[in-house]
């Protein structure tokens, strides 16, 4: 495989080529998948692109670059105070959750990453997997109860999203129910993918306000919690690194898991080679998961990079203080890796936990199997004559460039008495 930097010399300019794509449109709803084609067939592995308010950036769209940019931190840092644009951005700016800089993991680098990183692995490690694995099942099963006796449901907020809220809040220490903890996920949700009209500068305050309490609150009574063991860890992270840093855990925890879950229970129920296995056929629900990874990827975009001197990727030229967003999704279904648009369920190389030092922390991607596999397994179990209550092709996507998830997925089943 070719060094993406050592590419052809690029055409002179910026990300403001007056042939960049706005990141939004009815293509991001349905079908971004051919969005991404037509970007590439235009532009090649590296396109520009405008964000809200038309600020300009370039998208990722290749496997090799991706990987290229994620594996050269000193090429391209996490750092956002080195971009070149924060003259053009305004105090509301609807993506300042994702690239205002932050005390948190996500935006450090070097020996201080890798010592935050640490601190959150070390936590991780602490999580009973067969413990998570069990109590994901109960959750599951009190999910299911709430919908079991009616012979329909619409599982996206009823079971998807809600499965592991209540798993990470649990092993963050947060009681598992409650208006307070649902009110934390609805911020989170606005932080990450806001819907019209959503303020998720606002619902961002508001997640950290949330975290301090817990972290105070742990501080003096600490317990047997991924919280607590951040707080006891002799690295002595601050308090406020601590709330920084969990925001990022439950953030990458939760919304990306639901939407993991429901685009595997998706596929498990329209396509037909699934179809057979919800009641014991011959590909597996494991398949089907790491299937919806690359096909599906729940983060389809992440911003971001930021270029930390001028250099060369993918045929373009990006000058320093450039910001880049990674395409996994497009990464993940590039041609070069898949000639012949065959995606193969067994290979486990796609990029939805990134790549890199800034990859997701292990065990996380470990965690997150857990919750998710429980979740499908245990809901087929306990109905397995579960079909949509829809025609396939009337599922619709949330219109949203950073993550990959329907608006509703209806079912019916034969009703269960509890």
């Amino acid at each position: 495989m070719t060094d993406p930097s050592s590419a052809q010399p690029a055409p002179p300019g910026c990300p403001a080529h007056t042939d960049a794509v706005r990141l939004a449109g009815l293509e991001y709803q349905q079908t971004p998948s051919q969005l991404y084609r037509a970007l590439r067939r235009e532009h090649g592995a590296v396109a520009p692109v405008l964000l809200d308010g038309d600020i300009p950036a370039w998208l990722v769209l290749g496997y090799s670059e991706v990987t290229y940019v994620t594996s050269h931190d000193e090429l391209f840092a996490r750092d956002s105070r080195r971009w070149n644009q924060w003259e053009n951005i305004p105090a509301d700016w609807p993506l300042l959750p994702y690239v205002g800089y932050q005390p948190s993991v996500l935006f450090t680098e070097g020996d201080e990453h890798r010592r935050r990183a640490g601190v959150i692995t070390q936590a991780l490690e602490g999580v009973d997997q067969f413990e998570l694995a069990r109590n994901c099942q109960l959750i599951a099963d009190r999910l299911i109860a709430e919908f079991a006796g009616s012979g329909q449901a619409e599982l996206m907020t009823g079971y998807a999203h809600a499965l592991p809220m209540r798993a990470v809040v649990q092993i963050c220490g947060m009681p598992t129910s409650g208006e307070d903890t649902q009110q934390l996920v609805e911020d989170l949700r606005v932080s990450l993918d806001a819907a019209e009209g959503d303020d998720p500068v606002a619902a961002y305050g508001r997640v950290g306000e949330r975290l301090r309490q817990l972290v105070k609150d742990k501080r003096e009574n600490p317990g047997p919690d991924v919280t607590s063991r951040m707080l006891l860890d002799p690295a002595g992270l601050t308090d406020e690194e601590i709330v920084q840093d969990l925001i990022s855990v439950i953030a990458a925890a939760q919304q990306p898991t639901a939407n993991w879950i429901c685009n595997t229970l998706r596929l498990l129920l329209t396509d037909e080679r699934f179809a057979v296995n919800v009641s014991g056929g011959r590909l597996s629900v494991g398949e089907a998961l790491n299937e919806a990874l690359w096909l599906d990827t729940p983060t389809q975009n992440f911003i971001g990079r930021w270029a930390v001197r001028d250099t060369q990727l993918g045929g373009r030229q990006i000058r320093a203080g450039d910001c880049l967003v990674l395409g996994l999704a497009a990464a993940n279904t590039d041609p070069q890796i898949w000639p012949d648009s065959h995606v193969g369920a067994e290979n486990a190389a796609h990029l939805s936990f990134s790549n890199g030092e800034h990859r997701c922390p292990y065990p996380a991607p470990l965690l997150a199997d857990v919750m998710a596999r429980t979740a499908v397994e245990t809901l087929l179990e306990r109905l397995p004559d579960l079909v949509l209550s829809v025609e396939p092709e009337t599922l619709t996507w949330r219109p949203s460039i950073w993550m990959r998830g329907l608006t509703a997925l209806p079912v019916q089943f034969t009703p269960v008495v509890q």
